[in-house]
């Protein structure tokens, strides 16, 4: 994966919180990544389903002011009043995106930013922003920990990220693999839940668990949401029309299927109890994730990528 030197970068929604005073966690707990809400292991499986009854019934679950529907501006938390450790200032441009992973970070949003504006059209609101923190962060989901891992915050429309993570958790704890895309796809994996929350989708979510519940539905799908940017990154632009992408190769695309595999809910089991546990689950298997991040880089489309349609998944 390159970066266009020439590409400015816009770092407008892109912010750092710095360190928060809960600390780092307990690496112990190993998180689902590509979640719905925070909270530890637990809260991130309970909360994909529990965010979601709260955007449909207007029920404040968190403490933050809640909000009934999805889509809009969001406000539930006012995510401008996150401190800034001014982390981003230095990213400029594509060149600055190839040589310094957080600028890598700004211009994989900008891409997301792009795809999905020309995707929605005037249904696109986009994110109110991409905070990165260390230990602890305020949210409108409530306060998280690093423990969480990646995650979309529907009330302040924000997704967090803990950019330790991807070393500390997702290489090191569940045998993932490193490398540029692969935090990339787990961005863009995110960008699908704002996506969801925008379209309404969210809504449709009744069942909690297992291989076929829409819990794991509402995950597949924003794993194809992410496919379907993967196969238009390289055609993305920037405020003045310069392609964001210098290259994308194979070997990127079998980065993101292999770390959709890493955080297959059958791998996690396999790891932390020994065990798989189909009627446990709440993201789909490894097999799942990555058929359905293929399905939306193949085909591109919001109908292909329907896992509320009464197929199987």
């Amino acid at each position: 994966m390159r970066f266009n030197p020439k590409a400015r970068l816009d770092t407008g929604r892109t912010r750092d919180a710095g360190r928060g005073a809960g600390g780092g966690g307990s690496r112990s707990r190993l998180p689902i990544p590509g979640g719905v809400g925070g909270g530890g292991i637990g809260g991130v499986i309970l909360l994909v389903v529990l965010f979601v009854v709260a955007q449909c019934s207007g029920i404040d679950l968190t403490g933050g002011g809640g909000g009934g529907g999805t889509g809009g501006a969001g406000g539930a938390f006012d995510t401008s009043r996150v401190s800034d450790t001014g982390r981003y200032t230095k990213c400029k441009d594509g060149n600055d995106a190839n040589e310094d992973k957080d600028c890598q970070r700004v211009a994989v949003e900008n891409s997301l930013f792009d795809y999905w504006g020309g995707e929605l059209g005037d249904d696109f609101t986009p994110e109110q922003g991409l905070v990165t923190f260390s230990g602890s962060v305020d949210t409108g989901c409530g306060g998280a920990t690093a423990d969480v891992g990646p995650f979309y915050c529907p009330p302040d429309q924000t997704i967090y990220l803990d950019s330790t993570f991807f070393d500390q958790v997702l290489e090191d704890q569940l045998g993932g693999p490193d490398g540029g895309f692969v935090e990339a796809y787990v961005l863009a994996h995110e960008y699908g839940h704002h996506i969801q929350n925008l379209l309404g989708t969210m809504s449709k979510v009744r069942t909690q668990k297992g291989p076929q519940s829409d819990a794991v539905k509402l995950e597949l799908q924003a794993d194809c949401y992410a496919g379907m940017w993967t196969k238009a990154a390289r055609e993305t632009e920037d405020a003045d029309g310069n392609v964001l992408f210098a290259e994308l190769t194979q070997q990127d695309i079998d980065l993101a299927l292999e770390a959709a595999a890493s955080v297959g809910d059958d791998r996690i089991q396999r790891k932390t109890q020994g065990q798989v546990t189909e009627e446990s689950w709440t993201h789909g298997s490894a097999e799942q994730r990555q058929r359905w991040f293929e399905v939306g880089l193949d085909q591109g489309t919001l109908s292909a990528c329907d896992t509320f349609d009464g197929r199987r998944v």
